[in-house]
């Protein structure tokens, strides 16, 4: 079966994503649920939204011949689960709100090719067969339109009957709010028809303020504004009585004033239609959400008094991005369906762009999986549109907050699918995270401009930092951008050798890091290691091209001089023969002392006498990940080539489990049992290792084993790489784990990102719009070669084929001067075109093709080039 199908016991973990950049979303379980309503400024896993669902019925000749809600079967367990009310939760049964005691489809299938879910459904009660599709607008470099706070819902029914039937499609939908006006209004707007649910309670600027809407665009509907309102479950007796008449819903309406209770009323809205035999027809439904103000709620400020524990009772709060966009949910609504067409074809047009790629299911798989953090709530947009990222989602909340830069470092899917919010961050992070003599604290504070956290310097994310403004500047061409943050940037990297550098990185200034060094596995490593001080190679080898090309021939200088020497003394003394390994003497206890006293505290284990949480002569997973970080960018050779396959190698041969059966892990649980997994560090045989070794390094971490399996696959090691890639994926079966969300520390992790390498590591992919050129060296040897490709300006496909190369712009437009294509080396062009006219002006010259000027492509054309 597809690595896209799932069906039976395979859906029971599935909650797919469905919603905008930065807006939260709501959950499409395996079974047609609408779950983990993730819709008010934090996330809210597991969580239900009392009676929220699809329904469908069909009717002929004036009487009821069949209703039920569009779910499938509810997965055991069926003690009981999170207790939510008195007499109810574990030990009562499944909470009601399932839905599971109503009559449901008993064949069901869920289709997940990210950014599209489907849900099949077939039941032989039912006349007909019905088929939700359910999305988001995931349209890369349009933010805006991929940011709609919405879910978007299109449901088809075929009559397979041998009867004319009139079909309903109903949402029903739970008013959330908890003070006691709630407030339904149906409205009418040319052809959308909605019911907007509010409430009447809190004030315009509070944070639970806020509103929902159901909207169709269906010509024929009926509608309830609100459920009839009773003790007990009396409310979905009578709907389902409603219902299942053959007939259109009678309104209900209620006084917000009369409203009791903190939570319960219900609307609904339906959509009428007649079919003939063996026709098909098709309605359309939104959900749109408006929550407008966020505000600091898990590191909130204080009101200034001398009580650090004093709140202030008024939070301070911003505005939604999206909440600039749509001033409430019927203009989302109204947006969403007026613009339906183009929304869902430009979608379709990225989505079968992407899975037409060449890449092996379980790598495709793991791409178009983890893009879906993008639309979790572990991401925000702040008032001017700039990208925020947490780390992941805990439970109700934001999981370590901050942008924080040594964790995004591995996310490569921002930076080609939507460029500028990449480099937004860029923006918000050497504003305001740069002291004046350059060190970079690693967590955001947010509102923007409250001081910046007084923890030390996190060397992976410094360095990444200025890495990751190089790769920006090269996947934009933006060079005046780039002036703009590049005296923060030089600051940066000048830190290493400052006098005021705490924690000594590199004081000798001889291009080796020998100092305290804070990394994303929440400790800190004494003494040289190849892990960061790649960072800081490759730091230095980006900061003097980026110093030369703006002019400053000193600073390059002397950056790529500290290159050269760190590159030589740590391939020459780092190096172990067969991986790189850290210079640290365990035993000696005044490596610590040089530093302030909790550097004695927290890692002198007294016991035995030894540092604790340290690499020494292990073999850690991330040791050549700045290499990893030079391929994708284009920075070229950061350490020996040979003998970083080795470490590879290493990796693969150490850390790699087939099974963690007989693997002690003190650790978090990523995998277990028979699952595999590439574990954070070992310690080979022939080795010692530390009494307290490196933190996590049992772990099985999914963007460490990501990054480690690509860079093999980008050195040729490809079953090597792609056994890793499919272990990860095995694991998120839809049944252990669900498929679209990978965790760490927290839910939709935004480390997993990394994935999106996988799709440069198969195309070679290369980028340097500053130069405009591109360029592909796909890694496989076969004849037909197809992938996805993303840019600032525009994005497309490339295609090998037998006689001909084809680079086509779907989406945007692409200027360039250069196309490097190193695999046709040798090879006879019999002619180049552009949408069928020759190109003349140009020079192919061994797999390189050069323009006399620039040449544009736009979208819906292509360059081709005739092999003879």
């Amino acid at each position: 079966m597809s690595r896209f199908i799932y069906e039976g016991s395979k859906t029971k973990e599935i909650s797919f994503p469905l919603g905008g950049i930065g807006t939260g979303c709501i959950g499409l379980a395996g079974n047609g649920r609408l779950i983990d309503w993730e819709i008010f400024n934090r996330p809210n896993k597991q969580s239900e939204n009392g009676f929220s669902f699809f329904a469908v019925k069909a009717e002929a000749d004036g009487e009821l011949l069949d209703a039920r809600v569009l779910n499938g079967d509810l997965l055991p367990s069926y003690t009981g689960n999170i207790q939510t009310r008195k007499h109810g939760g574990y030990g009562f049964g499944p909470n009601q709100a399932t839905l599971a005691g109503v009559p449901h489809f008993q064949h069901t299938r869920f289709i997940g090719e990210f950014p599209f879910a489907r849900l099949q459904a077939a039941d032989d009660c039912f006349p007909g067969t019905v088929e939700l599709t359910a999305f988001n607008p995931f349209i890369p470099l349009n933010d805006k339109d991929s940011s709609i706070p919405g879910a978007f819902f299109d449901i088809a029914l075929h009559n397979t009957t041998d009867r004319t039937v009139t079909y309903t499609v109903n949402l029903s939908l739970t008013n959330p709010m908890q003070d006691h006006k709630r407030y339904h209004r149906y409205a009418r707007n040319g052809s959308i028809q909605l019911i907007k649910l509010s409430s009447r309670g809190p004030d315009f600027s509070a944070p639970e303020f806020g509103d929902l809407s159901i909207a169709t665009d269906a010509e024929v509907v009926s509608y309830q504004e609100y459920w009839y309102r009773g003790g007990w479950f009396d409310n979905l007796e009578m709907f389902w009585r409603d219902f299942t008449e053959a007939a259109r819903f009678t309104n209900r309406t209620y006084d917000p004033a009369a409203t009791k209770g903190k939570g319960g009323d219900v609307c609904s809205l339906a959509a009428h239609f007649v079919l003939k035999p063996g026709e098909k027809n098709n309605v359309r439904f939104v959900i749109t959400w408006s929550f407008p103000n966020c505000h600091n709620y898990w590191h909130p400020e204080s009101c200034g008094c001398s009580d650090d524990d004093c709140k202030p009772s008024q939070p301070a709060t911003w505005k939604n991005y999206y909440a600039t966009l749509f001033s409430d949910s019927t203009k989302s609504a109204a947006y969403a369906l007026e613009h339906w067409e183009r929304l869902y074809g430009e979608t379709k047009l990225f989505k079968d762009a992407l899975y037409s790629s060449s890449l092996p299911p379980a790598a495709l798989d793991a791409v178009s999986a983890n893009i879906s953090i993008l639309k979790s709530p572990t991401c925000l947009r702040l008032p001017d549109g700039s990208f925020y990222g947490f780390e992941g989602c805990i439970c109700n909340e934001g999981c370590c907050e901050g942008s924080c830069t040594h964790v995004w470092n591995y996310a490569y899917a921002l930076p080609f699918l939507f460029p500028k919010l990449e480099r937004s961050m860029r923006d918000l992070d050497f504003k305001y995270n740069i002291r004046e003599d350059g060190k970079m604290a690693f967590r955001l504070q947010l509102p923007l401009g409250r001081s910046t956290s007084d923890f030390r310097a996190c060397a992976d994310g410094q360095f990444g930092g200025v890495i990751k403004a190089y790769r920006d500047w090269k996947i934009s061409g933006d060079t005046a951008w780039l002036k703009s943050i590049w005296p923060a940037v030089k600051k940066s990297i000048e830190f290493a050798w400052a006098d005021t550098n705490e924690d000594g990185w590199d004081a000798d200034r001889d291009g080796v890091l020998e100092g305290r060094q804070h990394h994303t596995l929440d400790m800190e490593l004494y003494g040289p290691n190849a892990w960061l001080n790649g960072f800081y190679l490759t730091a230095l080898k980006a900061g003097a091209e980026m110093a030369r090309h703006l002019g400053e021939t000193d600073a390059a200088e002397q950056y790529l001089a500290l290159f050269s020497k760190g590159k030589t003394w740590t391939d020459e003394h780092l190096f172990n023969g067969h991986y790189y390994v850290q210079t640290v003497d365990l035993k000696d206890r005044s490596v610590l002392e040089k530093y302030d006293e909790s550097a004695v505290r927290d890692y002198w284990n007294d016991e035995a006498k030894e540092i604790k949480y340290q690499v020494a002569d292990g073999c850690v997973i991330d040791q050549v990940l700045a290499q990893w970080h030079a391929n994708l960018c284009g920075l070229g050779e950061i350490f020996d080539p040979e003998q970083t396959r080795k470490s590879l190698a290493s990796i693969y041969r150490h850390n790699f489990k087939k099974s963690m059966r007989n693997v002690f892990n003190p650790w978090r649980l990523y995998s277990l049992n028979d699952e595999a997994g590439l574990m954070i560090c070992t310690w080979p045989e022939g080795t010692v290792k530390p009494t307290v070794p490196l933190t996590y390094s049992t772990e099985t971490m999914n963007g460490f084993e990501y990054q480690a399996a690509i860079h093999m696959i980008q050195e040729g090691m490809v079953a090597e790489g792609m056994e890793i890639v499919e272990a990860i994926r095995d694991r998120y079966d839809g049944e252990r784990r669900n498929p679209w969300n990978e965790f760490e520390c927290g839910s939709n992790y935004a480390r997993s990102m990394a994935s999106y390498a996988l799709l440069l590591a198969f195309s070679g992919f290369e980028y340097d719009m500053k130069e405009k050129r591109i360029g592909f060296q796909p890694i496989t040897g076969e004849v037909y070669f197809r992938c996805f490709w993303s840019l600032d300006s525009g994005w497309g496909t490339f295609v090998r084929k037998n006689d001909r190369i084809e680079l086509s712009l779907l989406y945007g437009e692409l200027e360039i001067r250069c196309l490097n294509l190193p695999f046709m080396k040798g090879q006879n062009v019999n002619g180049i075109s552009l949408d069928g006219t020759e190109v003349l002006d140009c020079n192919w010259d061994e797999g390189v093709l050069v323009f006399s000027s620039t040449v544009r492509i736009n979208a819906g054309h292509s360059l081709v080039i005739k092999l003879g």
